[in-house]
């Protein structure tokens, strides 16, 4: 039988001189609609699928390939003498060689105002069809959704004569994985449509690589960066761009999600963020961002040394120049003034990202997801902080005005640190953080311990409930003069009975916010 390839591309980045390069190859080449006009205008010789099916493309296009004639001249398994004979009594000549890539759907919907109309018109039903069909009957096609594996065909086909069978088997791996990833984002775009749940009886989703990585969070484990794919992702980390300093690293990536995700909790105000190992060690908010960096930094100045700094105003000159004063791995903001771009990159080492939209809040089908061994946990982001028509003073003496405001911004930094988890904070600056001990009157030491002489007269926020009154017993000898907490233990009455022993303020939000 005659060679044939069939080329039907939406993306014809380097077709005809793919085409070309079969003809000589003794190759005829069939394709269809606007692939067929652009080879024939380069000079190749084009064989109509309708002239092979004896059918007229219809239906606006949406029949073109979609015949016993194509399918099956890509099906037949050429070593068995049966199929061979029946092509033979029906008149089909195989197809050897499938080149395809699909209609736009990604680019489609990723388009501001695609209606669902135009965005189900660009689901491609005939090209998936070919390509699963090819890599199916890969011992004896050669199929193509990449352009960049012309090159390895048509080497191996001038070298070998053939198309090597491992190498058709990785072609068909690709196709697989490109149609799966495909169906997905026609799946996701259609829950969306249809409101139906996030969590289904069967989960997929799809991300596109941004880079592979140096290594894990390990040395000794590889690592890659995925970016998820949709409209409304501008204010994270994968939209992030980066001004200066060598590539982020596994653990780069995962610390500096935490500040964003902190940061984001204070958008109201000029604020800086300092994190260290997924846990923020200063917070600062103020008039200006400058006065932001001095509260977080003087928050903790030792755990700051090689951490992130996340800003949600533009970084000016006085702010580079503190932030050059110490060693920082990176720093990320919506934007630099030129002078401050200056002096921060006077340091080697130090990573700059920009991200305008760096306080634009993370949503709920965001989602947040870890691995287990065998399976996977997936969960709604924690974009809430709590109702405000939940809070309840239930001590007997009642907050100021300013520690309410204190309370506030102390629970939303104790959110995004560790369980369990402490966080004392005044003036809208934290004071001590104590993250990720096994219980909380440790955790709450920890935060006296680095808050130091700063401690007396700050308040103190907690991820989740107070089991005993300990707690409150050793607020009470540092100073702390309000404390904020969700409630909802049995032995809440023991803490309320210690609080008004000691005359500090408690407040129950009704919320709680593990972090692990």
């Amino acid at each position: 039988m005659k060679k044939r390839a069939l080329i039907s591309l939406t993306d014809k980045t380097g077709a005809v001189d793919f085409a070309k390069e079969l003809t000589v190859l003794g190759y005829e080449i069939i394709s269809t609609g606007g692939t067929a006009k652009v080879l024939s205008e380069g000079g190749i010789d084009v064989i109509n699928v309708s002239d092979i099916t004896g059918f007229p493309e219809c239906l606006d296009g949406r029949v073109k390939t979609l015949h016993p004639k194509i399918h099956a001249g890509i099906l037949a398994i050429r070593s068995n003498p049966e199929h061979m004979k029946q092509l033979e009594e029906l008149g089909v000549d195989t197809i050897d060689i499938i080149a395809i890539n699909l209609y736009p759907f990604k680019e489609t919907i990723l388009k501001e105002g695609t209606t669902r109309e135009v965005a189900i018109e660009n689901i491609d039903i005939g090209g998936p069809t070919m390509l699963r069909a090819a890599a199916k009957n890969y011992q004896d096609v050669a199929v193509i959704i990449d352009p960049r594996d012309y090159a390895t065909v048509i080497d191996e086909l001038k070298t070998n004569g053939s198309v090597s069978v491992d190498t058709k088997l990785k072609l068909a791996y690709k196709v697989f994985q490109h149609t799966s990833a495909y169906d997905t984002l026609i799946a996701s775009y259609l829950r969306k449509e249809t409101g139906s749940p996030l969590f289904d009886d069967t989960f997929t989703m799809t991300f596109e690589k941004v880079q592979d990585m140096r290594y894990g969070e390990n040395p000794h484990q590889n690592a890659a960066f995925y970016r998820e794919i949709g409209r409304g992702f501008d204010g994270t980390l994968a939209e992030a761009v980066q001004l200066h300093g060598k590539e982020l690293s596994y653990n780069n990536i995962n610390d500096t999600n935490g500040a964003l995700d902190t940061i984001k909790e204070y958008p109201d105000t000029p604020c800086v963020v300092a994190l260290k190992h997924a846990n923020p060690c200063g917070i600062g908010i103020a008039d200006t961002i400058h006065e932001a960096y001095v509260k977080a930094y003087e928050a903790d100045p030792v755990s700051i040394f090689g951490g992130i700094i996340a800003a949600n105003r533009t970084i000016d000159a006085a702010t580079a120049e503190e932030i050059n004063k110490i060693f920082i791995e990176i720093v990320i903001a919506p934007d630099y003034t030129d002078e401050a771009l200056e002096i921060l990159e006077k340091k080697k080492n130090i990573r700059i990202l920009k991200l305008p939209n760096i306080s634009k809040p993370n949503r709920k089908d965001m989602l947040d997801m870890k691995k287990v061994a065998g399976g996977l946990l997936v969960q709604e982001y924690n974009t809430e902080l709590y109702d405000d028509e939940d809070i309840k003073v239930v001590t007997e003496a009642q907050p100021t005005p300013e520690q309410l405001i204190d309370l506030k911004f102390a629970m939303k930094a104790v959110k995004h640190t560790k369980s369990n988890a402490i966080v004392l904070a005044k003036d809208g600056a934290t004071v001590g953080v104590g993250p990720g001990q096994t219980n909380r009157i440790t955790a709450l030491e920890l935060a006296i311990k680095y808050g130091g002489d700063k401690v007396k007269g700050s308040v103190m926020a907690s991820d989740a409930f107070f089991p005993f009154s300990d707690c409150v017993e050793a607020a009470a000898a540092a100073g702390i003069t309000a404390i904020i907490q969700p409630g909802g233990s049995i032995r809440d009455q023991d803490s309320i009975d210690a609080c008004n022993k000691f005359g500090i303020p408690m407040v129950f939000t009704g919320k709680r916010h593990f972090k692990h």
